[in-house]
């Protein structure tokens, strides 16, 4: 297992053992028997078989396409190629997300994430198996790679995976931090330059009325300026009080993992009164 990949896992289990301890990992408020499986099924495909096997994918089609551009980026600051990774992976994640909320057979894909009626690390890589096999983020960072951006992608994706995890536990490390006056000028600059538990919290209120939610923005991943950057960011320095989606529909397990080929059994019309 490479490095930064042990690195990453010890930072979720950071964050796991933080929510053992504070928050109730296990039992979410408002879990449902059904979270719990789509969760592990989704992690576990996205680790182990779908981000390895796109990486690759993208490696192999840049080396198709640029064959005499191997490692050409390998001469290059490191900030350079770091900047490469933040425009061609978590800008194109921006839209990617944006897109999610949009159009609706992408977000029948994303869906999951938000069926989730609670905030945590689980619910991460909680999406439909699909989502992450078309995301151009992720084959543009395996052309990166190939084009000879590896190390730099190693230390990018701790830095990511990091403000991710951050950004969806429901122990809220910003929280005290607001508290602090003298800090205000700081957290000012920070959250409006990562995502933070408060605006990604945001994202995932299930009331539009509540005065924090922001389910049509706050899209960000690692960047929260691309938000304040294209108009779609909400700072409130609050959390909704309940998570998820108004109205949102009954759904399957196999429905939230792998529509289109799975649907939701359609509730039985009450018979016709004679």
């Amino acid at each position: 297992m490479k490095t930064e990949m042990i690195v990453i896992i010890a930072i979720l289990m950071g964050f796991v053992l933080l929510e053992i301890i504070f928050t109730n990992f296990f039992k979410k408020k408002g879990q449902k028997p059904s979270d719990g499986i789509v969760e592990i099924i989704s992690t576990l495909t996205l680790s182990l078989f779908t981000q390895p096997l796109v990486l690759a994918s993208g490696f192999a089609v840049a080396a198709f396409v640029a064959p005499d551009y191997a490692d050409v980026l390998k001469g290059w600051p490191f900030l350079a190629v770091f900047g490469l990774f933040l425009i061609f992976d978590d800008l194109t994640q921006y839209g990617w997300h944006r897109l999610s909320h949009t159009l609706p057979w992408l977000y029948n894909l994303h869906r999951p994430h938000h069926n989730a009626e609670y905030l945590s690390v689980r619910i991460v890589y909680r999406n439909n198996l699909f989502y992450y096999l078309l995301m151009p983020g992720l084959w543009l960072s395996g052309a990166l790679i190939y084009l000879g951006g590896g190390w730099v992608y190693a230390v990018y994706i701790v830095i990511k995976m990091t403000v991710i995890f951050g950004a969806h536990s429901d122990v809220c490390w910003d929280e005290p931090l607001y508290k602090i006056k003298w800090l205000s000028p700081v957290m000012w600059v920070v959250e409006r330059t990562i995502s933070t538990p408060a605006t990604h919290s945001a994202h995932h209120g299930k009331h539009a009325a509540d005065g924090v939610t922001n389910y049509k923005g706050n899209y960000g991943n690692l960047l929260f300026f691309w938000d304040v950057l294209f108009g779609t960011a909400k700072i409130t320095r609050r959390y909704p009080e309940e998570m998820g989606v108004e109205n949102l529909p009954e759904t399957s397990i196999a429905e939230q993992l792998i529509w289109p080929l799975a649907h939701a059994p359609k509730p039985k019309q009450a018979a016709a009164s004679e």
